[in-house]
């Protein structure tokens, strides 16, 4: 008889137990963690204080995930805050960098804008954004993270493009995309391409709001 075939008997005839009763009280089988051999009640506490850890140990996984979101959303209220608050544009665009500088430990950020009809004095609005730049804006549907830099993209960062090893886009976007907010980092694996953007995607959300709002 094949292993499979006994399982299944023992599926099938639970009542095999209580009919060799005394059989099943003289089974030993190994420890798991040694060479001795162990009763079956024995056998099945173990299994059970296995399954116990790692219960704990994915439930140590959530906590830690949930506080983590839990900062994450708190520092992302604060920069919800603080953009509107803001008074102009160049208020929700300081809140923004320094937000993402403090808060959230992003050094390198370039935010550039091409709304129609709308051109303060700031270096956020570059009518020399490329064709290319602004495409790719217009096809993101979600945040877009890469470990290189898109299109010509690179060139924002100036100096220090040569250093950085991942990157994050968020479009900003009305009935069309009128801006492109570009993230980096050093680190390879901060915005790696599995990076999950729900929070990037509501950074974005809650930018262009606030951008909207005294844009008009």
């Amino acid at each position: 008889m094949t292993p499979e075939a006994v399982t299944n008997y023992l599926k099938q005839h639970p009542e095999f137990f209580e009919q060799h009763a005394d059989f099943l009280s003289t089974m030993f089988i190994p420890h798991p963690h040694g060479g001795r051999a162990i009763s079956i009640s024995e056998r099945q506490v173990l299994a059970l204080r296995e399954k116990g850890k790692q219960l704990e140990g994915k439930l140590r996984e959530l906590i830690e995930f949930g506080e983590e979101n839990d900062a994450i959303g708190e520092k992302l209220h604060r920069l919800t805050l603080a953009q509107v608050a803001a008074r102009d544009v160049e208020g929700v665009i300081e809140a923004l960098y320094f937000n993402l500088r403090e808060d959230f430990a992003v050094p390198h950020t370039v935010l550039r804008l091409w709304p129609e009809g709308a051109h303060p004095p700031l270096p956020e609005f570059d009518a020399a954004v490329s064709t290319e730049a602004r495409g790719f804006a217009e096809s993101l549907v979600n945040p877009y993270c890469s470990a290189r830099a898109m299109v010509d993209t690179a060139a924002w960062f100036g100096e220090e493009a040569a250093r950085l090893r991942s990157f994050a886009y968020v479009a900003l976007k009305s009935s069309q995309a009128f801006g492109l907010l570009a993230l980096a980092s050093e680190d390879p694996q901060r915005f790696y391409p599995e990076t999950g953007t729900l929070y990037l995607k509501r950074l974005g959300e809650v930018t262009t709001a606030a951008l909207l709002r005294n844009l008009t």
